[in-house]
């Protein structure tokens, strides 16, 4: 795992070292231009040095060999007079001014002059001046060389500081209990972590918004579940102490209907789950004409036994981007409810138009219908319409889940839901997308 303390200062000491090695470079550049500037200065003042008079004089008062110089000098007539450092790798032959020589032995910088009636060639090794020009680099950035280590140190230590409210949000993060779904503390933070900080507390509050869910989904599956199942508990007993046969029929045809009831809770329990927001939905284009005649087709022979005409009043071509599988719960819930709530002789109309480039789905039935005051409260988990005159035709019995399944998988297709009077005079349900 790569740590950021240690590849900040892997970086800045990166840094530093670059800046330090072209400083020197710079510095180098610098000081040999300033050293060839002050040594072909140099040579031009010993040039000028050397006496007008005779060849003896010179070759008693002048001594070049301290500086590294080689001299010769030339007559008029080009005869090699004197020559300092016979062994030195120069050209025999003299150019006025200043000039560069290359030899095996390295470049020469030459200084060729006339004084009297001689011609006099100076040179200098071009190394001498580069190792000057290195020492003058060398004595400027050794102290920067010397405190790198101690520069290492001071990033380090501050590269620390810099990250300790990191620290302290994982030690915080750490030391929790996993129920501690409270904010973060977001006082005395640095600018860039507060973001971070945020966003953490912002993904503790949907945890908490969960985990409440989970909950109250948890508490309210179990106390819906208890009551169909103890009243199969209760018809199993009946069906063991039964006399005789028409006794355990009757009991057996109740236990049969209570298991029912369960199963169909769990599977509407189930469903719900699925639907919650973090299911793993299979988004694609759905054909929605293809869509609402499956489901209706699939309905028509149960809204037969219920003794309810179902049928396709209108159908459009529309599609929609969703989850199959999830459109097809959500259809055949409002349908189940629709032929469920229905009396006998009754009938259930289903719609799909299309209205502003917007697909619509209608389901209308000739039911009792839905109260104005209670169709915002349909809508939550295991809530039943309170009983009432015109319920009591329809004498059924329901979980409670099927319009919150509705509402959670149109909430994941971005469709709202409305409900009002049908023509009929009971409940329209119209799904936009």
């Amino acid at each position: 795992m790569s740590s950021i303390r240690r590849q900040l200062l892997f970086w800045l000491l990166a840094i530093v070292v670059a800046g330090v090695g072209l400083a020197g470079w710079l510095i180098y550049r610098q000081a040999l231009a300033e050293a060839n500037e002050l040594f072909d200065y140099q040579l031009q003042e010993i040039a000028a040095a050397l006496p007008s008079r005779s060849f003896n004089a010179i070759l008693s008062s002048n001594d070049t060999g301290d500086e590294g110089i080689v001299l010769q000098i030339w007559n008029r007539n080009g005869v090699l007079m004197y020559y300092s450092h016979p062994r030195a790798p120069l050209a025999p032959h003299a150019e006025l001014g200043f000039s560069t020589e290359h030899t095996d032995r390295g470049d020469w910088r030459v200084y060729g002059a006339i004084v009297g009636d001689n011609v006099v060639q100076l040179a200098q090794p071009v190394s001498v001046r580069n190792r000057l020009a290195a020492n003058v680099a060398l004595r400027t950035l050794w102290p920067l060389i010397v405190l790198l280590p101690f520069l290492g140190l001071a990033v380090w230590l501050v590269v620390g500081r810099g990250l300790a409210p990191l620290s302290r949000v994982a030690r915080a993060l750490d030391t929790r209990h996993p129920e501690a779904l409270d904010p973060l503390p977001e006082q005395r933070l640095p600018r860039e972590v507060t973001p971070l900080v945020h966003a953490l507390n912002a993904l503790l509050d949907r945890l908490a918004k969960a985990r409440d869910t989970q909950k109250a989904f948890v508490a309210d599956a179990a106390h819906e579940l208890r009551t169909p199942l103890a009243a199969v508990q209760i018809q199993a007993q009946l069906v063991a102490r039964a006399k005789d046969d028409e006794t355990r029929r009757e009991a057996l045809t109740d236990l049969q209907a209570g298991i029912m009831r369960a199963t169909r809770l769990a599977e509407q329990l189930l469903a719900l789950a699925r639907s919650e927001p973090d299911g793993h939905a299979r988004m694609q284009d759905v054909d929605l004409h293809a869509l609402v005649a499956d489901c209706v087709a699939a309905y028509a022979s149960v809204a037969q036994q219920r003794g309810v005409d179902l049928g396709i009043e209108e159908s459009a071509q529309a599609s929609v981007h969703g989850d199959a599988g999830a459109l097809r719960v959500m259809f055949n819930n409002l349908l189940d409810n629709a032929t469920k709530y229905t009396p006998g002789g009754g009938r259930v109309d289903v719609a799909l138009r299309v209205d502003d480039g917007h697909p619509v789905v209608r389901i209308a039935d000739s039911g009792p219908g839905i109260p104005v005051e209670e169709h915002a409260r349909v809508f939550d988990r295991f809530y039943r319409v309170g009983e009432g005159a015109s319920r009591a035709r329809a004498d059924v019995a329901g979980t409670g889940l099927g319009l919150a399944i509705v509402r959670r998988i149109a909430d994941q297709h971005d469709a709202t839901i409305t409900l009002g009077d049908s023509p009929a005079g009971g409940l329209q349900v119209d799904v936009r997308f």
